[in-house]
């Protein structure tokens, strides 16, 4: 098993779309890379802590890294800054965090071809996890529990991904 830790804007969507994504074991969301002990939601969402919403994602050895990015980008905007969707804060950046060494040059490769594509400055960041802290239990699989809440991942990306062999995003 192999874990990664994906910001892309509010929590919810993500672990949604990435619960859907064939090889991806578990996900649990929660705050990431920030400056104070023990945050909370209602203390992240004011901005001034340094986290970001986040999601703890664990993989097998089915799913490549490449693959797991590729699907990734398909639901943020990586060129802007401190937003996703209606979103806006330094809590809704975007960000890749990873705690094994080997998976920086996979992930800054993934992003300098993410850059080229975009013909603009991407802005997701790329760093090592410094510290997680799992949110409230009502934030976890939000959506399920939610049905019609909301979500800046559009709803059409989350069916889509159950159909993607992620082999296919490998290459």
């Amino acid at each position: 098993m192999k874990e990664i830790y994906l910001a892309g804007g509010c929590y919810w969507g993500v672990q949604k779309y990435c619960d859907n994504i064939r090889g991806v074991l578990s996900t649990e969301v929660g705050f990431a890379n920030g400056r104070v002990d023990n945050p909370y939601y209602a203390l992240v969402k004011k901005g001034d802590t340094g986290y970001a919403e986040t999601v703890r994602v664990v993989y097998g050895d089915s799913l490549p890294l490449r693959a797991l990015l590729r699907l990734f980008f398909r639901i943020i905007d990586p060129t802007v800054l401190d937003r996703q969707g209606h979103d806006v804060g330094n809590q809704y950046r975007t960000g890749v965090y990873f705690t094994d060494p080997a998976d920086e040059p996979i992930i800054r490769e993934e992003l300098s071809k993410l850059e080229e594509s975009c013909n603009l400055p991407v802005v997701t960041e790329c760093a090592p996890l410094r510290n997680f802290y799992t949110a409230e239990e009502y934030h976890q699989k939000y959506l399920d529990k939610n049905p019609g809440g909301y979500c800046h991942v559009p709803l059409s990306a989350i069916d889509w991904v159950k159909g993607v062999d992620p082999n296919d995003y490998a290459q």
